[in-house]
């Protein structure tokens, strides 16, 4: 369908929704405008309904997938999809002095490899175990257990992680932009807010974890 996507006043144009993907980027945006009084943007609502295959959206990502964003601040504006790549553009862009993405190695690196760590585990949790556990029209359970094993197995990964030198986020003393990728869809694992699988999944056995899920939620 040739739809143009809605734009409003402001340079940046965010495009998502409620999605665990759609959150990160709102999570940073909001963290931005906490930290920066005068920064501003416009979210505009995708719902997965089809609109995401109309050419406006298309136009901004090929993928047809949500987050997506626009920066009209520059001279040609820049699409931006994906949703770790729009955390690292603005950090990049916006956060001069690394509060959210550190400039220095090797926590920079530490961050960015977190970061990536969430965007390769995320389609074994949401495609794979969500799909099957709670969307599947018919349940498989070979399925299910498969991907359970390795919903668990990056639960576990995380919880040591977080547990070797009592880590407060997951790259130590500072809130990233790793922990704002990992949350929602973790986060929300641990909390029940995802699946409703905690229970299956036995997440109160991942203390570091769900401790950190905690402290990240009780975030303003």
């Amino acid at each position: 369908e040739d739809k143009p996507l809605p734009k409003g006043e402001h340079k940046l144009q965010l495009y998502s929704m409620g999605t665990p993907n759609g959150v990160k980027a709102t999570i940073l945006l909001e963290e931005l405008v906490e930290l920066f009084p005068d920064f501003e943007y416009d979210a505009w609502l995708i719902p997965i309904n089809g609109v995401q295959f109309t050419s406006g959206f298309q136009g901004i990502n090929p993928n047809s997938k949500v987050p997506a964003m626009v920066d009209h601040s520059e001279k040609t504006p820049v699409r931006v999809f994906e949703s770790g790549s729009i955390l690292m553009y603005l950090a990049d862009k916006y956060d001069k002095d690394g509060v959210f993405l550190p400039k220095e190695y090797p926590a920079r690196a530490e961050c960015q490899s977190w970061l990536m760590w969430q965007m390769g585990s995320a389609p074994f949790i949401g495609g794979g175990f969500g799909h099957f556990f709670n969307y599947a029209p018919i349940k498989i359970e070979y399925a299910i257990n498969r991907y359970a094993m390795e919903t668990k197995r990056l639960l576990d990964v995380l919880d040591k992680h977080l547990g070797e030198g009592n880590k407060k986020y997951v790259c130590g003393d500072q809130y990233t932009i790793a922990d704002m990728a990992i949350w929602p869809w973790i986060g929300w694992l641990v909390d029940g807010k995802l699946y409703s699988a905690g229970e299956f999944l036995k997440v109160e056995e991942y203390k570091n974890v769900c401790a950190w899920s905690k402290r990240i939620g009780e975030r303003p």
